[in-house]
């Protein structure tokens, strides 16, 4: 199959974070988002990986040749209409089964299945308590009778996750192109749901398939939760400090330094970074970071931030400096 990953979002709820680099290549547990993503993939019989990129694009595709040897392909979009434009930009080159994975989630479900020939798709969800930033889905019988967009008014608990199966890609080409001629947006956007609902009208079969874990990463809350579940589970690693205390769950590459500091739990730090003579509880910090003389708590410092003095929760881009005194 031919698996689409989406990743041309602008990423602004991340903000400053990702004025420097794409939302998929923000850290998270030790890795970038994406490559926990990437890595969720390694069982599928892949044929071919695509990525929609935009806003520094180029660093996607860095990335993903610096690291992983699947056969790839990078599609721009260069305006932002929405997730089903995102698709629709393979259609040329995309036939038979396809998987699509939006790019600013972690999941984990069994996909081994999706290797076997089917003539029913299959769309992802999970529980939630409020619906109404979601596609949710009405489920009967196990499959899906109705998609809708960020419903205002609850007509189920199942969100869509972003992760959907569809055993004929140029079926859900077609009902892309019948939304984006009709015009039928969702404020202001092409979306994914939409196309499938039109599939569903026409008769497609779609399952629902719950999934183990979905943790959304869209905001710095989202990820430092995301963060302190991935920690939890097979995340955590510490590599070589110097007196320090270190409080688990945390991840500490070989090529961090820390010294005369307490880390954790639930501490990201990236290689490169340097702590020392600080407190970090509950944060994220990023390669190459400078910490010193400081108490940080659900924080996150961006790469080669230099961040000093006695603040106690901070949001530092990429190559900040906060001195205190």
């Amino acid at each position: 199959m031919k698996v689409i990953i989406l990743t041309a979002g602008l990423g602004t709820r991340l903000r400053p974070h990702t004025y420097s680099k794409p939302k998929p290549l923000v850290n998270v547990a030790g890795k970038p988002m994406l490559a926990h993503i990437l890595d969720s993939l390694q069982l599928l019989a892949i044929e071919e990986l695509i990525f929609v990129t935009g806003y520094l694009g180029h660093r996607i595709e860095e990335f993903v040749k610096a690291r992983y040897s699947f056969p790839t392909r990078f599609l721009e979009q260069t305006e932002l209409r929405g997730q089903a434009h995102a698709i629709y930009l393979a259609r040329e080159v995309v036939k038979g089964p396809m998987l699509i994975v939006f790019g600013d989630g972690i999941f984990r479900a069994d996909l081994a299945p999706l290797n076997r020939a089917t003539d029913e798709g299959t769309i992802f969800v999970q529980e939630v308590e409020d619906t109404r930033r979601f596609g949710v889905a009405v489920v009967e019988d196990g499959l899906i009778t109705k998609l809708v967009e960020k419903p205002e008014h609850p007509i189920s608990n199942l969100a869509v996750i972003g992760v959907y199966f569809v055993p004929e890609a140029q079926r859900l080409f077609e009902s892309i192109a019948y939304i984006m001629e009709n015009n039928l947006q969702t404020k202001g956007e092409f979306y994914l749901t939409d196309a499938l609902q039109v599939m569903i009208e026409r008769g497609e079969r779609f399952r629902a398939q719950r999934v183990e874990v979905w943790k959304d990463c869209g905001n710095p809350s989202a990820l430092l939760d995301t963060n302190r579940y991935l920690l939890e589970n097979g995340g955590s690693y510490v590599g070589s400090v110097t007196r320090s205390i270190i409080i688990p769950p945390v991840y500490i590459p070989d090529t961090a330094h820390v010294e005369n500091s307490v880390i954790g739990p639930y501490v990201s730090v990236a290689p490169g970074a340097s702590i020392k003579d600080s407190r970090i509880r509950d944060s994220i910090i990023n390669e190459g970071a400078q910490i010193e003389a400081i108490t940080l708590q659900n924080s996150m410092i961006g790469d080669d931030a230099l961040v000093n003095g006695q603040f106690q929760q901070l949001n530092v881009g990429d190559s900040s400096e906060i001195h205190y005194g």
